[in-house]
């Protein structure tokens, strides 16, 4: 059953697909570089993934990238893995790019987070944008806080609880 949902531009839409997997759970002791890959992590309610760089006291706890994401830039001839492009979860069944800031997700069985941004500005090119002249996270990557943590592992089912847009936290 289809949900509505408000596009960037305030368009009302319909999203199809309200649930997806986790691929990977990828952490990195520091920023810049890419994310190595865990079975398991631990969501930190307003923290963000135990043990990565990017958790804290802001709007950009936790990022996601769709595998199908990750698939565009290999069929440009790059080999590419979860974690490659630093994101915290890699996912797959959803359209993360189409979800509107605001949306809560829920991550295995206790987690929720909620979409505070969708792409992002890129200051440097990364390394993937040298090899292949392109890179998808700041179109397609988005960033979340999380609400309510909980234990995630890989192959858990992420689901949108809500998709309503509302105004950025920052």
């Amino acid at each position: 059953m289809p949900i509505l949902a408000c596009d960037r531009s305030g368009q009302e839409i319909q999203v199809e697909k309200i649930s997806g997997t986790v691929r990977s759970i990828n952490v990195a002791p520091r920023v810049g570089v890419r994310k190595d890959p865990v079975e398991r992590g631990r969501l930190i309610a307003q923290f963000g993934l135990e043990g990565d760089a990017h958790a804290g006291d802001w709007h950009r706890q936790v990022s996601l990238l769709a595998e199908e994401s990750i698939e565009k830039i290999r069929q440009k001839g790059l080999a590419v893995e979860a974690g490659d492009f630093a994101e915290n979860i890699t996912t797959s069944g959803l359209d993360l790019p189409a979800l509107p800031v605001g949306t809560k997700l829920q991550v295995g069985n206790e987690a929720i987070l909620e979409v505070t941004q969708i792409g992002k500005v890129c200051h440097t090119r990364c390394h993937i944008f040298y090899a292949v002249g392109d890179c998808v996270m700041p179109r397609e990557g988005i960033f979340a806080r999380v609400l309510v943590g909980g234990e995630v592992e890989v192959g858990d089912p992420l689901r949108i609880l809500t998709a309503e847009r509302t105004t950025p936290p920052f």
